[in-house]
């Protein structure tokens, strides 16, 4: 696995602030069913890393004194965390909207049957990833059968109420490009999608959301082997669009490790770019349960340019 941070550093990415604090991301551990290319945690079966149920009630603790309405729940697969469902138990007995990021096969893994009908249950939102609206593109990313596991998860959420024009659970599905390439129009993409899946699937969803591939991790090394990582951000870096700086998730979200550290966004924290706290120095959450973030500087890297680029890119998919 080549590390990609080194050739991160000298960016000249513009510097950037934080806003007021609404959302908090969790990264509940690195144990996955799938090993997929585009995977910048590097998530997969063997992975053990898992958050602790001390880290989650650190977490609790957290969300009850700052305010915090909305939990951005990733992973890995973080239904394979012990303390998932306990935990999004007591996030919605909060009256916090849930966001589960699922890779939809896992809702079909033997071990978890019953796990769609709990998300509805707790009117979880759903973001799920199915990168192509085409089997094998989907299956050449992500492995193989994925694509078939994957519509039938779907269509078994849609029974359920997800992604129906007369229910109230949302399924969101997000896009990744299959190669070193910016992500096309998030709205014309999306009409694809409703066509595609809805004529030969019969599928529904509420919004597609469109993420660039950030150039770290799996899919980061992937890049330096095939002698494409200079190229691909020389194409980020032409593609700059400064007003998609006001809207990047890093000003409003923070992203907290499976171990409780926190840093300004999801990618920070796979490359351990720790947040300029009173310093450079890696915060943990018990750091600041009673810290104000608004207005704090954000750590920032050549990385950062794919999330600034055309119609930029973010957790919510395109900026503008």
């Amino acid at each position: 696995m080549h590390d990609t941070l080194p050739l991160l550093v000298n960016s000249a990415f513009p510097p950037i602030s934080r806003k007021k604090l609404e959302i908090l991301q969790i990264n509940l551990g690195y144990r996955c069913n799938q090993s997929c290319t585009h995977c910048h945690v590097n998530a997969g079966p063997t992975r053990t890393e898992s958050a602790s149920r001390e880290t989650l009630d650190l977490v609790l603790e957290f969300i009850d004194r700052n305010g915090i309405r909305i939990v951005d729940i990733t992973g890995g697969a973080p239904e394979m965390n012990p303390h998932f469902c306990d935990f999004v138990r007591q996030l919605s007995e909060r009256g916090v909207q849930v966001m589960d990021r699922c890779n939809l096969t896992i809702l079909e893994e033997p071990e978890f049957v019953g796990m769609a009908e709990f998300l509805a249950a707790q009117r979880v939102m759903i973001i799920a990833s199915l990168p192509c609206y085409l089997g094998e593109n989907v299956d050449r990313q992500r492995g193989k059968g994925v694509f078939a596991t994957s519509i039938q998860a779907i269509r078994k959420l849609n029974a359920l109420g997800y992604g129906r024009a007369d229910s109230n659970l949302t399924m969101n599905l997000i896009y990744n490009p299959q190669d070193a390439i910016l992500p096309p129009p998030q709205d014309r993409l999306e009409q694809d999608y409703r066509r595609e899946l809805g004529q030969h699937y019969g599928i529904q969803f509420n919004r597609l959301l469109a993420m660039a591939n950030v150039p770290i991790g799996r899919f980061g090394s992937v890049l330096v082997s095939k002698g494409q990582f200079e190229p691909y951000m020389q194409m980020l870096k032409a593609a700059y669009q400064e007003a998609n700086l006001d809207t990047v998730m890093c000003r409003n979200l923070i992203s907290v490790s499976w171990q409780g550290h926190v840093y300004d966004c999801d990618f920070n924290q796979m490359l351990k770019l720790p947040m300029r706290l009173n310093g450079y120095h890696q915060v943990h959450l018990q750091d600041l349960l009673d810290e104000d973030l608004d207005g704090n500087p954000i750590t920032v890297r050549g990385h950062c340019f794919a999330c600034t680029a055309g119609q930029g890119s973010s957790c919510g998919g395109a900026l503008g």
